[in-house]
């Protein structure tokens, strides 16, 4: 799964990395959160996290005076974790914040949106949790070390997502707050070696496939499958950090930076499988 990663990059760096013709980032929307989000969404954000809202890259196709469909790729501020249209209530995105490659074609929630709202979720990297195979906290639980998985070239991680609109019935449909954007990130099978951190990581497209995957005209399930089925191993490095980024009030840019020696006990090197730390 896919539950924190780092989105650093302002609206401004996005826009060139992504060749977004519309920076709609300032427009408001709709907020899930109670309190108000933390950095302010659009300021880089080190620890993003699930119901948070988060910069997110997708294509919309609209029609002129004369009726000609015009497409325009969009950098727009999105929900983490995906409500389905018909959803009665918000409490399901709870439960959407990933979904699985193998299946996301033909589960209800996600089908529709895979077939013609699919987005890029830009992010320097994202955390995941190891369980040590020796180790065991202060509860007696096996401990979990926390990663930080990156492209090993330095250009920027582009997840693919599905995104959903949806309609709140209780409020004025002129309301901004009747409407309410959402998204999810692809997760697939990890490669070798990162699959000692976890088994699961996030579909993670190349820049080759990020215009043929933003067609929101291209609906065909079978032409779609390709880009879910992607693997290319050997393009991602990985290194421990410190276990601040479990709590979401924290922030910044040292939550990527490596704990000393003595926090790394039974921790497993992704690349060479052996324990450290013992």
């Amino acid at each position: 799964m896919c539950g924190r990663y780092a989105a650093s990059a302002r609206p401004d760096e996005l826009i060139g990395a992504f060749d977004v013709d519309d920076d709609r980032t300032d427009e408001a929307t709709r907020s899930v959160l109670k309190n108000p989000q933390s950095p302010p969404p659009g300021e880089p954000d080190w620890n993003m996290a699930p119901s948070k809202q988060a910069p997110v890259v997708l294509t919309r196709s609209s029609r002129g005076a004369e009726a000609e469909a015009e497409t325009r790729r969009q950098l727009r501020l999105l929900t983490w974790g995906l409500v389905p249209s018909w959803s009665k209530d918000l409490k399901m995105g709870l439960r959407m914040t990933n979904a699985r490659a193998e299946s996301v074609l033909g589960k209800g929630a996600f089908a529709q949106a895979a077939r013609s709202r699919r987005c890029l979720v830009p992010a320097q990297g994202w955390y995941e949790w190891q369980v040590s195979p020796t180790a065991l906290d202060a509860k007696g639980k096996p401990r979990k070390q926390p990663f930080f998985i990156h492209r090993a070239d330095g250009d920027a991680v582009a997840f693919a997502g599905l995104y959903e609109f949806w309609r709140d019935q209780e409020v004025d449909r002129d309301d901004p707050n009747a409407w309410l954007t959402t998204f999810t990130i692809i997760t697939t099978a990890a490669d070798p070696g990162m699959d000692r951190i976890h088994d699961r990581q996030p579909l993670v497209l190349e820049r080759e496939q990020w215009e043929p995957w933003l067609d929101p005209d291209e609906v065909d399930p079978e032409a779609v499958r390709p880009f879910l089925e992607f693997a290319r191993p050997g393009r991602f490095e990985a290194h421990p950090v410190g276990r601040g980024v479990g709590a979401t009030r924290n922030n910044g840019p040292g939550l990527l930076d490596p704990p000393p020696p003595s926090e790394l006990v039974g921790v497993i090197d992704p690349m060479t499988g052996e324990v450290i730390g013992e």
